[in-house]
């Protein structure tokens, strides 16, 4: 994996896969980013599982729901131990703007992505 803050994505089924794929599809950068399914785990192995993509360096975690399993799992394994940010409602839009633009701190590239992902939602 490249310099830079790590992107671990914490999502239902075969979700936070399936994202990876698209992004390296479109981008050619989906190596930095780790996919983390829920599937087939409870609470422990799940986080278990984050605390191992998250590795010692700085993070973001993108989770699918805002509520739910993969959350919780999330908030308990970076309670005061990880330099990192978790950003809720993960979408396409925001793993690219992501993969480009990983540098500064987690709350940075946080907040870009969450800007991008926001940004691309629209109703027409």
């Amino acid at each position: 994996m490249s310099s830079g803050v790590r992107g671990v994505i914490v999502c239902h089924a075969g979700l936070a896969a399936s994202l990876v794929e698209a992004v390296n599809q479109i981008s050619g950068l989906g190596d930095v980013l780790v996919p983390v399914s829920n599937e087939g785990c409870d609470r422990d192995l799940l986080r278990d599982r984050i605390a191992e993509a998250l590795g010692p360096d700085p993070a973001v975690v993108f989770v699918d729901l805002p509520t739910g399993s993969c959350m919780m799992a999330a908030l308990r394994e970076l309670k005061g131990a990880h330099d990192a940010s978790i950003v809720t409602g993960v979408n396409l839009p925001m793993l690219l703007e992501f993969v480009f633009h990983r540098d500064g701190t987690p709350d940075e590239a946080a907040g870009r992505a969450r800007a991008a992902g926001t940004e691309a939602i629209r109703v027409s």
